[in-house]
């Protein structure tokens, strides 16, 4: 079982550029030991008889074609819903 220490969660933090209480640190410290005991629980399952897989759905390399569907809209139909436009393209305002 591992012990997760308030050196370890402070180093993380210090990694991640957060800033953190002492309380908040121990909360996060408990937290992360709870999160790694609930996965050491894996290690106990038998998977002897699990087949091992990489994907559950055992499809391969499924493609569709590459076409535009316009949807029945034409571009003059989309234009004329712009409060906007120049040149056939939509005008917005300046954003930087």
């Amino acid at each position: 079982m591992s012990t997760i220490t308030t050196d370890d969660v402070r180093h993380l933090a210090d990694l991640s550029s957060l800033q953190m209480s002492d309380a908040e640190i121990e909360s996060l410290r408990a937290d992360i030991e709870n999160i790694i005991n609930y996965v050491n629980q894996l290690d106990e399952l038998d998977t002897d008889s699990v087949e091992p897989t990489y994907q559950v759905t055992r499809l391969q390399n499924i493609w569709r074609s590459d076409e535009i569907d316009a949807g029945g809209v034409s571009r003059q139909q989309l234009l004329a819903l712009a409060a906007e436009q120049n040149d056939n393209c939509i005008k917005v305002p300046k954003v930087l």
